[in-house]
């Protein structure tokens, strides 16, 4: 499988650890993760924003282990956040745990389906 990311010249450039496209050519395996909450198995919901991120993040992760994949075939995210305020901690999570890694990304404020809920992500992969 080959991924490339792209970023058009006649568009802005991202500056935070994103691509504009992610193009994946060669793959047998394409893997689409529902929108995971932060909510442990037992259905239990940490406090506070970086606490609920980490452990959205650890249930896309572990759907793409489950898949027998990992953060590096990850092709697109798409991450709602509850409010605006969280847009900086949410960067600075994602920034930690991705490294080099820059899939396609985007990010919505928008009224999540549980109030309790800062955060959900879901995503796209491939193999």
């Amino acid at each position: 499988m080959q991924v490339r990311h792209h970023s058009a010249p006649k568009a802005f450039v991202p500056t935070t650890g994103y691509s504009q496209a992610s193009e994946a050519a060669g793959f047998t395996r394409m893997l689409c993760i529902s929108g995971q909450v932060p909510m442990q198995a037992d259905g239990s919901v940490p406090e506070g924003f970086e606490a609920q991120c980490r452990l959205a993040w650890q249930n896309v992760t572990a759907q793409l282990e489950a898949a027998g994949m990992t953060l590096d075939n990850l092709l697109i995210h798409r991450t709602f956040l509850a409010d605006r305020q969280y847009t900086m901690q949410n960067r600075a999570v994602r920034k930690e745990l991705f490294g080099d890694r820059a899939p396609a990304c985007t990010v919505v404020i928008c009224d999540l389906f549980d109030a309790t809920w800062l955060i959900e992500i879901e995503a796209t992969a491939v193999a």
